[in-house]
């Protein structure tokens, strides 16, 4: 109990000093504090979205997000909560291509080295990462030493067809969390010509499908959509929140495509009435975000510790 409470102290301190409080979710039981023991397993999230290839920070210029981000500062950051938590999984949302001369010239490869040395443990394709191409990003992809999901683009008939998962499992103490990715209708977004013969399918029903085989198939105790299909829009078009409301088994949406800077994470309940988590940080890096979960081995049961972690100037270097 001492320990628990003691690392949530310090937690809550280092949050109260960013300004990055961003409140305490309960999924379910009862308080936090009970959680303690050594049947306490804490799980850490840290994720990314819509990087767009922003190395540096913004330059001082006097812009709305002058100074702020930098890959740098980041795996500063990412290496420092590594260094305080047992166990931790690296995720982004896509789009990690395209926004600064970096890709231009270097077409995803720095990005991707990079993202390998911080150690991302998975991610999912954006729109842009299609810029140059399946061919320019079949290229990059042996300098990504981690996995891109994608469950609901067929890419068969391409040259990406054995080189993407539709979703992979972590353990972590004990706990098993399945990811898969989800991305957007290609049509219409993308020019042709560089998604080729890629099949797009729905999400809703693919999303349903994956959720199912990972929850009940794979028995997982927590199931992370990696999503690029926004967070919300004005239509009925497919995004974060219809994903959740028509979906089961989905504990946890990463989102991207949106640039939604969300202050705090969205519960959305279910087709079973069940609380499905939604969060997105933004663009370019600018922020990390980090979920902290903690499962109770004999209940089964979990809560949440949410924060936004901002990467400026001055911070975490």
């Amino acid at each position: 109990m001492e320990e628990l409470l003691s690392q949530m102290n310090s937690r809550r301190d280092f949050l109260k000093k960013t300004g990055a409080a961003a409140g305490l979710f309960a999924l379910a039981g009862s308080p936090l504090a009970a959680f303690a023991g050594q049947e306490t397993v804490q799980l850490t999230i840290l994720h990314t979205n819509d990087v767009h290839s922003r190395i540096e920070p913004f330059p001082m210029d006097g812009s709305r997000n002058q100074g702020l981000g930098g890959v740098a500062r980041r795996a500063a950051l990412i290496k420092n909560i590594r260094a305080e938590q047992k166990n931790v999984l690296l995720l982004d949302a896509g789009d990690i291509f395209q926004g600064t001369p970096y890709f231009n010239m270097f077409g995803g490869e720095l990005e991707f080295k990079l993202m390998s040395d911080m150690g991302y443990d998975a991610a999912t394709m954006g729109n842009h990462d299609f810029d140059n191409g399946i061919a320019g990003f079949v290229k990059q992809l042996p300098h990504a030493k981690f996995p891109f999901l994608v469950s609901n683009y067929d890419f068969s008939n391409t040259d990406l067809k054995g080189r993407t998962q539709p979703y992979k499992i972590f353990k972590k103490q004990g706990i098993r969390i399945g990811v898969f990715g989800l991305g957007l209708e290609l049509k219409g977004m993308v020019d042709k010509k560089n998604y080729e013969d890629t099949v797009y399918q729905d999400p809703i029903v693919k999303g349903n499908e994956m959720a199912s085989f990972l929850k009940n198939d794979k028995h997982c105790d927590m199931v992370i959509c990696l999503s690029h299909l926004g967070y919300k829009y004005k239509d009925n078009k497919v995004s974060d929140q219809v994903l959740a409301k028509s979906t089961r088994n989905i504990d946890l949406i990463i989102g991207g495509h949106t640039h939604t800077f969300l202050k705090a994470p969205e519960t959305v309940m279910n087709q079973d009435g069940k609380p499905t988590t939604i969060n997105q940080v933004g663009f370019a890096g600018i922020n990390l975000g980090r979920l902290d979960y903690f499962f109770d081995r004999q209940s089964g049961k979990k809560k949440m510790l949410a924060s936004v972690c901002p990467i400026g100037e001055g911070l975490y270097a």
